[in-house]
């Protein structure tokens, strides 16, 4: 049975710096896709970053250069730096793992291409 757990959430200042984990088990995940994504109250899951196989990497505009992700594929687990956070960060922060090995197209943001879901770590910041 796989599992996605996420951790590493909190409050923290506007200007500030948090590091998301996404432990997975059950499956080794080296070769598939990971991606975060993130749901503000009232608002629709959005799309943050990926990282694919290869690895190459995908980000939303509105975190480019302020966040990065990384996996470590030893430890089965993906992470999510986020640098200079904004209010508007402020959401709860979901893992994903695509089931599809080797996959070699982008991650355009839709959550479609994800097909293994975390519960969520939330993410506060404070203005």
């Amino acid at each position: 049975q796989v599992q996605l757990v996420e951790s590493g959430g909190g409050l923290v200042q506007a200007g500030g710096s948090l590091r998301l984990s996404c432990a997975a088990s059950g499956r080794a995940f080296s070769n598939h896709g990971m991606g975060w994504f993130r749901q503000a109250p009232g608002k629709e899951r959005e799309f943050v970053a990926a990282i694919s196989w290869i690895p190459s990497t995908y980000y939303a505009d509105s975190v480019k250069g302020r966040f990065t992700i990384s996996r470590d594929n030893a430890k089965n687990t993906v992470y999510l730096q986020m640098n200079r956070l904004k209010p508007g960060d402020t959401a709860v922060y979901y893992c994903a793992a695509d089931r599809r090995i080797y996959y070699r197209g982008s991650y355009d943001g839709g959550s479609a291409a994800f097909d293994y879901w975390g519960q969520g770590t939330q993410v506060t910041v404070s203005s």
